[in-house]
């Protein structure tokens, strides 16, 4: 769908000077479909997905201003991708100069193909940047800009060995292709990628492999096993005295994880098992520890992640709730944002890729976000630390794409 791994944050006016609250009265709490020209949008205003759809065309008419900067025509997918197609076809037909949306991985596939073929830009609120291609952008916080931000973050304090224990999921593969572009574009050494699927015994067995737990603990655990062979006193305080000596360090001084719940908890639980603490090596995570619940009773102290700051959220928030009644759900800060984008290029009259694409960016509602020719977005994060069981802003989210950490 669109972000799942962390909490929206940004300044939402900041995108179009200018932009106020629309009136309550000025959006209506049901949006049917329309039939007029300019900018088309893309929402499931039915199916499972009807009450979000609702509220994302509610973000992105509350972005565009009363009256609008550019007419919003409003296409119901079905929350299909069958009825994306459908609706993207429908664009092209009427005319469209940009398609906002849709919601989900599925449903961007298939409305790419109709909106390529018209030339049409389509801003899609997904987080699955495999769907990211020249013309169709993908707005949702990806993992490749989560570990592009943690990787710069680190790599300035000096950690350069990165190695990642991922789920065997889409969301691990994807965390893992990140590690390995990041540090690619870093000109870091490759990192250690290793994945598990099943329970404990699996995960035991990658994390002592990862860690190269024979290799460093075998040869003083050989000492101390000698020493005591001999029964004596001797013996007794040589092997004590190995036992407080130093094992060497792990091959890596950065750990990138993808869980949470449950398995984060038998994740980290191993972590001291292994001589893999802090500050040594730094244990990296996905935006989804924002959450307590996502934390739960995971041993994270120290543990980094990046997000936006949820914070800079607050003016979309008071935006939303003044003018719909109810607070934003998650994604309509997506949604928000590329109707921001078409009031930004409907006053210059050019919907064109590279109007689009403008070096400087846009100021988001989560933060600032600059989009590619080749479909991805650059956005620009906060990193956080978990300090006493809570996360602690330790890096705020960059204003400008100045800093090549973004």
């Amino acid at each position: 769908m669109g972000s799942g791994y962390g909490p929206g944050g940004g300044a939402p006016s900041t995108l179009q000077p200018g932009v106020s609250p629309v009136p309550a009265a000025g959006l209506p709490n049901v949006i049917t479909p329309g039939s007029g020209r300019g900018v088309v949008m893309l929402a499931p205003l039915s199916g499972d997905n009807a009450a979000r759809g609702q509220a994302l065309v509610q973000a992105a008419k509350l972005a565009l201003g009363d009256p609008p900067a550019v007419p919003l025509d409003v296409k119901d997918t079905g929350g299909t991708p069958a009825g994306a197609a459908a609706a993207a076809q429908a664009a092209v037909t009427q005319g469209a100069v940009l398609m906002i949306g849709p919601l989900t991985s599925g449903e961007t596939a298939a409305a790419a193909g109709p909106a390529r073929a018209a030339n049409i830009p389509v801003l899609a609120f997904t987080n699955d940047q495999s769907r990211a291609q020249p013309g169709v952008w993908t707005l949702g916080i990806t993992p490749a800009q989560q570990v592009r931000r943690l990787v710069g973050a680190e790599s300035a304090e000096g950690k350069t060995r990165f190695a990642a224990v991922l789920p065997e999921s889409d969301f691990g593969h994807a965390m893992a292709s990140a590690l390995v572009e990041a540090t690619g574009a870093a000109s870091l050494p490759q990192p250690d990628v290793r994945t598990y699927s099943g329970g404990m015994a699996a995960i035991n067995s990658v994390m002592r492999d990862i860690s190269g737990y024979a290799t460093r603990r075998g040869p003083l655990d050989a000492q101390i096993r000698e020493a005591r062979s001999h029964h004596d006193a001797e013996g007794r305080k040589k092997a004590a005295d190995l036992a407080k000596e130093a094992i060497p360090p792990a091959p890596f001084d950065a750990l990138l994880l993808a869980d949470s719940g449950e398995r984060l908890v038998e994740l980290t639980s191993l972590l001291p098992y292994y001589d893999l603490n802090p500050p040594a090596v730094r244990v990296l995570g996905p935006a989804l520890w924002a959450d307590p619940a996502a934390r739960g009773a995971a041993r994270l102290g120290g543990a980094r992640y990046a997000a936006p700051d949820p914070a800079a959220r607050s003016g979309f928030d008071a935006q939303f709730t003044a003018a719909v009644g109810n607070p934003a759900p998650g994604l309509a800060d997506f949604a928000y944002d590329a109707g921001a984008i078409a009031r930004v290029l409907a006053q210059g009259r050019n919907f064109s890729v590279a109007s689009l694409c403008r070096p400087e960016g846009y100021a988001g509602v989560d933060g600032v976000l600059a989009l590619q020719p080749d479909g991805t977005v650059r956005r620009g994060l906060a990193v956080f630390e978990i300090q006493g069981g809570a996360p602690v802003m330790i890096e705020p989210a960059p204003a400008s794409f100045a800093t090549a950490a973004i």
